[in-house]
């Protein structure tokens, strides 16, 4: 996916991009509202998430996010170290999709990327028609929640869909443990690991391609798409 981060202070800025870059993002880097207005035409420019930090050193934050609205659709997520609700509630009335309060952890900023990102995207998730999603030879059918691999229907059980259609979304982007659990299972790391892996153990097993779902040392999960 491509992110736009609006950051004046580069110091800020190179932390925040080698680790989104280390999960799958391509970060685009602007230092001012009005280069990051720029970046945008045309309409969105491709990008499919701005990050937009509010103290800018040539116009408001929120000025900014309200002339993106104006311009694109694309989700922008405002950051902060204004924590109060009635900034909270500017920021959200003039367009922005989420707000995360600095100091943030980065297994939450990556999970409301991902969050709002889903939440925008066009129901057409796929070449093979609404709601589908092709991976080669793995067809996943959102709406009725089927999967096939060769023309096979593969049973899975509930959290066997969610996580596989979670990680299906994003191919190629690295999804952290905690942001699995707390997606798929609605609940805290704690207690819940081993039941990650269990499932991604059998999915594995069930749709025959152990590489399909890659481990991340350390960090989580990404689906590898297979070759069409």
């Amino acid at each position: 996916m491509r992110l736009l981060l609006v950051e004046d202070d580069n110091h800020v800025a190179a932390a925040l991009s080698a680790v989104l870059a280390r999960h799958g993002f391509d970060v685009t880097h602007a230092r001012s509202g009005e280069e990051a207005l720029q970046a945008l035409v045309p309409e969105g420019n491709g990008f499919g998430v701005v990050l937009l930090d509010l103290g800018l050193p040539d116009q408001d934050g929120y000025e900014v996010c309200g002339k993106i609205r104006k311009r694109t659709s694309t989700p922008v997520i405002m950051v902060t170290a204004r924590s109060d609700v009635r900034s909270r509630i500017h920021g959200l009335n003039l367009g922005a999709d989420d707000y995360v309060v600095k100091p943030y952890d980065t297994g939450e900023l990556l999970a409301r990327i991902h969050a709002v990102s889903r939440r925008t995207a066009p129901e057409d998730t796929g070449p093979g028609g609404e709601g589908v999603l092709r991976l080669g030879a793995v067809h996943i059918e959102l709406p009725t929640r089927q999967v096939s691999v060769d023309g096979s229907v593969v049973q899975l059980t509930r959290k066997e869909f969610d996580l596989l259609a979670l990680l299906a979304q994003r191919p190629g982007v690295v999804f952290r443990r905690e942001q699995i659990i707390s997606e798929v299972w609605r609940t805290s790391w704690e207690g819940t690991g081993r039941t990650l892996e269990v499932h991604v153990a059998s999915l594995r097993a069930k749709l025959r391609m152990p590489a399909l779902i890659e481990t991340v040392r350390g960090v989580g999960y990404r689906l590898v798409a297979p070759a069409s």
